[in-house]
């Protein structure tokens, strides 16, 4: 049975914690393939809220086995605290058990944060991502497989430790890494995680072989891409469809379904262009109403009109095979939306993204006007999206402009989308017939 795929079709925190939550109660395997403790993926469970940062989203479900694969920077510290966190509202230590690293996933190490600290132009959360992948490149960093000889060799530990220092000094940040501080991290991490430290692209590989439901699931998203996205204000990795397969350590045919998560109007956290961003009562409002603060971060997201630039750029990439729209209730109670179908740069028509920042900050929106709906408390929704579902009338549910909204979307790109999120809770989402 072919994998299953979650990617992010904007700039991230388009709801993908709840899509996953909701196939992995049917999935065996559910493995991230690509970032680090700088993805946070929200889970409602009725008055149980989960923030998972590099636990996959699977973890809901008991007998699901969790993979943090070779394309991820694994922050062990941070993992620790999820999974103490976990343990008290769950009582399980699933490390060792059904939670695995892979082997050659990289370790984000104390230095990395030390270093990542420091940056201000980007605005990244600071969490060492950036300087782990670096070294990953540079090829001096260290894989969990690597940790057993790493820390056993001195002179390793001495001339890593003083490069260390010395990139933290050229940096201006005070601090100094010493052979026995890198030693005593790396002492740490394996005691602690030695025993999930597995060959997970062999595990999930068999997986497939034997007919086992695989789900992979994309931190970020689609524009956030290093390759692809709005360089230079994006992520340290690949965020695409691509790296899913490679950066869970099995290949491209091993894929069947690729789902695009789409917010029903669009954000981004930190700094770079955004066309359609709002600076008016509309982008508060919508702000306000979708709660909308980064989960790693706390930071406030900057919130416009849905972008079918974006989404077709992010399309082309990534070949979804079907669209989960979310947070559509956030837009209740707007008279009128907007939708961006296209770009103007200087006179010129453009239906597609420009490749440079510069000419992504310039371009001004081309917007369609769609009829608005009007507003519905949490419970409403809510009820509505188990109504729709238990009596399988689907998307005729939904009040009637917020249904001429999916139907003109979903026309416009050309890509069936499946189901409506309405709501943070598990049970709020509206899936079509």
């Amino acid at each position: 049975m072919p994998a299953q795929v979650v990617l992010g079709a904007q700039w991230g925190d388009e709801g993908k914690g709840k899509l996953v939550d909701q196939l992995a109660q049917d999935s065996d395997w559910v493995a991230r393939f690509q970032g680090g403790n700088n993805a946070g993926h929200t889970i409602v469970l009725g008055d149980q809220v989960l923030k998972l940062h590099q636990l996959p989203s699977g973890l809901t479900n008991p007998n699901c086995q969790l993979v943090l694969g070779a394309g991820m920077v694994v922050d062990p510290w941070v993992l620790e605290e999820e999974l103490d966190r976990w343990k008290e509202s769950s009582n399980e230590t699933p490390e060792g058990e059904r939670l695995w690293i892979s082997e050659r996933a990289h370790v984000n190490l104390p230095f990395h944060r030390l270093y990542d600290g420091a940056d201000k132009k980007i605005g990244t959360t600071g969490r060492g991502i950036g300087p782990t992948y670096r070294d990953k490149i540079e090829r001096v960093g260290v894989r969990f497989c690597d940790l057993k000889h790493r820390r056993e060799d001195p002179n390793w530990l001495t001339e890593n430790s003083a490069r260390m220092t010395s990139q933290l000094e050229a940096h201006g940040v005070e601090g100094e890494i010493s052979a026995a501080d890198l030693k005593e991290s790396l002492d740490w991490v394996e005691d602690r995680f030695g025993a999930a430290i597995k060959p997970t692209g062999l595990m999930l590989d068999l997986a497939l072989r034997q007919g086992q439901n695989v789900l992979l699931e994309g931190a970020q998203g689609s524009l956030l891409d290093i390759d692809h996205g709005t360089y230079p204000f994006v992520t340290s990795s690949v965020t695409s469809r691509a790296n899913a397969t490679h950066g869970a350590g099995i290949h491209p045919g091993q894929v069947g379904e690729v789902y695009g998560v789409v917010k029903a109007y669009t954000t981004r956290v930190g700094h770079g262009p955004f066309p359609s961003e709002l600076f008016d009562e509309v982008g508060a409002y919508m702000g306000e109403m979708g709660h909308e603060f980064g989960t790693t971060t706390g930071r406030p997201r900057r919130c416009g009109w849905l972008d079918l630039v974006v989404l077709r750029h992010s399309h082309r990439l990534n070949g979804f095979t079907q669209l989960t729209l979310t947070k559509l209730d956030v837009l209740g109670g707007l008279d009128e939306l907007e939708v961006v179908v296209g770009y103007d740069l200087d006179g010129q028509h453009l239906s597609e993204m420009p490749a440079c920042a510069e000419d992504q900050a310039r371009v001004t929106c081309i917007t369609e006007k769609v009829a608005g709906f009007a507003h519905m408390d949490t419970s409403e929704w809510l009820e509505l999206a188990r109504r729709a579902n238990s009596e399988g009338v689907g998307y005729s549910a939904l009040p009637q402009g917020a249904r001429e909204y999916v139907e003109k979307v979903e026309a416009w790109l050309g890509i069936p989308i499946t189901s409506v999120g309405v709501g943070p809770d598990r049970d709020a989402t509206v899936f079509k017939v």
